[in-house]
């Protein structure tokens, strides 16, 4: 359906009126096309002193041919760029012209120790944050609180507040996120900050990322398909976000085998003939289902690469209400079957090194929503089935993560009423809804060999939505 508000509000017109009465005045997302750049734009490239990871975030844009600057301090901010391979110009703010913006502000906060060094985060973006051009990125990278001392677990927590604050001051179509990576793990940032600094992540703001460092980062990776050569499942394929999910996996180079129920078999064959991959119908909820899949993944492709929960439903009533049909087929769905998938796909070996087990929670599940006890439970249930598993995983060389979907425009958000619908487009700090190619845009990032080190997440697709904030 589509946000008639938003196309009012860009017209010359309504450009006037918005700004006049103070309407909230969201702007057309920058959204990935093939063959595009990483990011199209200059960054600028800014550390506290003392930071460990400016060489690995200039090796980065080096690789992606960002143009870069950094500022005149520190001096060794420059070096590192240099010994890194990265061509970066000095950006003096007090000399430059109004002109003179960014696509990218990105900073390494590692080197703060204390709260008085939280100085330098405002030394680096007092004079900056105004030049963020439209659907620009604001990433900063800093040090995991609790590897610190006292007094650095202290500053670099501080840092989340930081970033929120920026993802709602900058406007426009732009972002913030805050990046948490581990000692050890500097050379693995590269899969995160391609998807943050590219228009991939236009509805992923005001977001914690921990990069843990458990797993190496396979060599040569292909970041034009990266899954080409694997397999992936996803459940739920056949319409909306499953759709879109089965889509982009495919366009990176995976072959999808969509899963979905009996009933929606037409929709799902149409699904993935389109995307040359191949289709199982049947319901996950059936106890015979999880051995099923396995033997299909088996027998057919020799394993499966990555798996993605995302077949959920919805039966709404408020709690007093509801009656045991109800909770039972919602719980069933969204959190019992995963769990009973998986354990069949591992207990039979079925997931192959290095893979990736993705699923769909929803705020819901971290707000709370009333009339949806039932789904609520679920998605919360799907975190912890993320924090429960992640470290066992990793272990085994894979990893778990889970995205949670704010509004997002589907069928069933257009049948909400009218009021309903437009707060939840407006409640957030890009003022609109997100689309189904940015959920999938986030499980690809996740699903990549380059996201190895990237383990037990859970990442909101929601604009930096108010609720649960």
């Amino acid at each position: 359906m589509s946000d008639r508000y938003q196309q009012l509000v860009n017209t010359p017109l309504g450009r006037i009126v918005t700004k006049q009465v103070g309407l909230p005045a969201p702007v057309k997302l920058e959204r990935y096309e093939p063959g595009a750049p990483v990011i199209d734009g200059p960054v600028l490239l800014g550390a506290a002193p003392g930071g460990r990871l400016a060489g690995a975030i200039a090796r980065v844009l080096a690789a992606v041919g960002a143009e870069t600057s950094t500022p005149m301090e520190p001096k060794a901010l420059r070096t590192a760029a240099a010994d890194a391979g990265l061509e970066a110009s000095v950006f003096n703010p007090e000399a430059a012209a109004e002109e003179d913006t960014f696509k990218a502000l990105v900073f390494d906060a590692t080197g703060i120790a204390d709260s008085e060094q939280l100085r330098e985060a405002w030394a680096f973006f007092h004079p900056t944050i105004r030049r963020v051009r439209r659907s620009g990125r604001v990433i900063v990278l800093a040090a995991p609180p609790q590897d610190g001392e006292p007094a650095a677990h202290i500053a670099q927590r501080a840092l989340e507040g930081l970033t929120r604050s920026i993802g709602k001051e900058v406007r426009r179509g732009a972002t913030a996120n805050l990046v948490y990576v581990r000692a050890g793990a500097e050379a693995a940032i590269e899969s995160t900050l391609r998807f943050l600094l590219s228009p991939r992540s236009a509805y992923v703001s005001g977001q914690v990322i921990r990069i843990t460092g458990e797993a190496p980062v396979p060599e040569g990776i292909d970041w034009e398909r990266p899954l080409n050569g694997l397999v992936a499942m996803v459940t739920g394929a056949s319409r909306g976000i499953g759709e879109s999910i089965a889509e982009v996996l495919a366009r990176e180079g995976a072959h999808v085998l969509g899963v979905d129920v009996p009933a929606m078999e037409p929709e799902l064959e149409a699904v993935t003939a389109r995307i040359g991959g191949s289709a199982l119908a049947l319901d996950i909820t059936d106890p015979s289902s999880p051995e099923a899949i396995a033997d299909h993944l088996l027998e057919r492709h020799g394993g499966v690469d990555v798996v993605v929960h995302n077949a959920g439903i919805t039966r709404d009533k408020t709690l007093g209400r509801m009656d045991q049909e109800r909770w039972d087929a919602v719980l069933n769905v969204n959190l019992i079957a995963p769990q009973r998938i998986d354990r069949a796909l591992f207990g039979r070996g079925a997931v192959r090194q290095n893979g990736r087990v993705i699923a769909v929670s929803s705020i819901s599940g971290i707000a709370g929503n009333a009339g949806q006890t039932n789904y609520a439970t679920s998605k919360a249930g799907v975190i912890g089935f993320v924090e429960a598993w992640a470290p066992e995983l990793a272990k085994r060389g894979a990893t778990v993560n889970a995205v949670a979907p704010g509004f997002i425009e589907t069928r069933m958000t257009a049948a909400m009423p009218i009021a309903t619908r437009e707060a939840g487009r407006r409640m957030n700090s890009l003022s609109q809804g997100g689309l189904p190619i940015d959920v999938a845009e986030t499980i690809a990032w996740f699903a990549g060999p380059g996201s190895s080190a990237v383990n037990g997440n859970v990442v909101r697709v929601c604009g930096q939505s108010l609720i649960g904030a």
